[in-house]
Parts: structure tokens; sequence; C-alpha cells
């Protein structure tokens, strides 16, 4: 039976461009691929998929809502599916389905947990279901040490409050370790007295 994976890393991992690197070697091995991502995630346009390397390719389909299409996963070799944690948890169960019947494996690349250290629902559900779950590494913007969360700045500083779903890139966003997760946050609450 084909497997679902859940590759998750902080922001600035690379994940975007391991899923097209893995996109790519599919494709010159003949295999056809098709390429998904929430369409809430417009950052690089509506339909493109984009690496901070420069690599980018158009997504096949934007998955909105609960609902992805069967016609997908016929005579496909592979689905890779960008930005994970913003899908709705009855996609994830989709994909496992899919797994067995069609019997195509499903690579989702995403976020496990949010600024706040939460986990998002399609990165919980996937933690779930997953056969195999691998994590994408980087180190943390100040130090050597492996980063495990991301930091969301206003103004320079950590937000401690907000939405979940905050679209953006390195303007908003950096790969943290625990030490400095949780000193940029108390510094933050400590500005706000």
């Amino acid at each position: 039976m084909a497997k679902l994976y859940f590759r998750y890393g902080t922001m600035d991992s690379a994940k975007s461009m391991n899923l097209l690197a893995v996109a790519h070697n599919y494709r010159k091995q003949g295999k056809k691929v098709v390429l998904l991502k929430p369409k809430l995630d417009d950052r690089f346009g509506s339909k493109t998929i984009a690496s901070r390397s420069g690599l980018e390719a158009e997504a096949d389909h934007l998955v909105e809502g609960d609902f992805v299409p069967s016609e997908l996963f016929q005579d496909v070799d592979c689905v890779l599916v960008d930005e994970a944690q913003f899908l709705n948890p009855a996609v994830i169960e989709r994909f496992r389905q899919v797994t067995a019947d069609p019997g195509v494996p499903v690579i989702c690349y995403g976020l496990r947990t949010d600024f706040k250290t939460k986990l998002f629902p399609g990165a919980q559900r996937l933690m779930e279901l997953a056969d195999r779950i691998e994590e994408v590494k980087v180190t943390c913007q100040h130090c050597q040490s492996k980063a495990t969360f991301n930091l969301r700045l206003v103004d320079g500083l950590a937000a401690v409050e907000g939405p979940q779903v905050q679209l953006g890139a390195d303007e908003s966003y950096i790969p943290v370790c625990w030490k400095h997760y949780e000193r940029a946050v108390n510094e933050a609450r400590r500005s706000k007295l």
C-alpha cells in the first residue's frame, strides 16, 4: 500500500524547495505528479508553489474547504501537497484513503505548529494519520540550535496574540529554538506592561 507522508519544519526550512525537487525527480522519470496547495495561500500568486530559493511551479489544483475531486488521483504516480497545515482535517482523511484506493502515495509538506506553539488542524490530523513523519530541519536564526518554533514578528517584537493563520514570509516569521522563542515572547509581554 502507498503511504501518507508528513514532512514538517519551521519557516525557512526549505519545505517547498524539497517538494519542488521531488516533483522534478518524478517528472524526470516520466511519472505523473499532481501538485496541490490550499487556495488561501496566495503569497506568491494564486496557483504558484514557490521556494525562497527561486524555484517555483504551478499547482494543479487549489484545495478549498473539505472537497478534493476524485479524478485528481486517477493515473497518478504521486500527489505532493504544499502548506498542508492549512487544510481541513477532512482533506487529510481523504489523502489517507487515496493511499489505499487508488493506491497513490501522498507527500504533505507544512508547518507543525503556529506562532503560539499550537498545532494547526491539518498538521494535527497528519500527525495522527501519516505513515511517516519526517522533520525538515533548519537552525535557529539567533544561534546554532535546531529551530523548532515559528516566531511571528510585529514591529520587531514577537507576536503573542492574533489569528492562527496570517500569511507571511521572511518579513513576518523567523525560525527559532525554544530558548530564543521564550526570550522573545517574554520580552514582548514585558513591553506591553
